[in-house]
């Protein structure tokens, strides 16, 4: 069984900064990687960067290219999410990802998720 613990999520002013950090214990037979995704409300959830365990890749989406860096701790099984210059439309929960295949984008190649951690962004 394969269990994520977020941190790191808070309010704050636009153009300020968060990290948000998810450690990962346990492994499934499928593993390709760690990610994020977010929901904001009344909203579908959606992809906002994955980093591909077997070859070291980050992936990000348009509306976060530029701003947001994901990396990893290989050793303690973690990603990281830097965002930076957050924007009100960034609000949402965030979910992390435990991917089961190697679709990054798509909620169906997620294997686990982790409970959410809020991300508020003020004007």
């Amino acid at each position: 069984q394969v269990r994520l613990v977020e941190s790191g999520g808070g309010l704050v002013q636009a153009g300020d900064s968060l990290r948000l950090s998810c450690a990962a214990s346990g492994r499934s037979l499928s593993f390709y990687g760690l990610g994020w995704f977010r929901q904001a409300p009344g909203k579908e959830r959606e992809f906002v960067s994955a980093f591909a365990w077997s070859i070291a890749g980050a992936y990000y989406a348009d509306s976060v290219k530029g701003r947001f860096t994901i990396s990893r701790d290989n050793a303690k099984d973690t990603v990281y999410l830097q965002m930076n210059s957050l924007k009100p439309e960034d609000t949402a929960v965030y979910y992390c990802a435990y991917y089961r295949s190697g679709n990054f984008d798509y909620t169906n190649s997620v294997g686990y998720w982790g409970q959410g951690t809020q991300v508020t962004v003020s004007s």
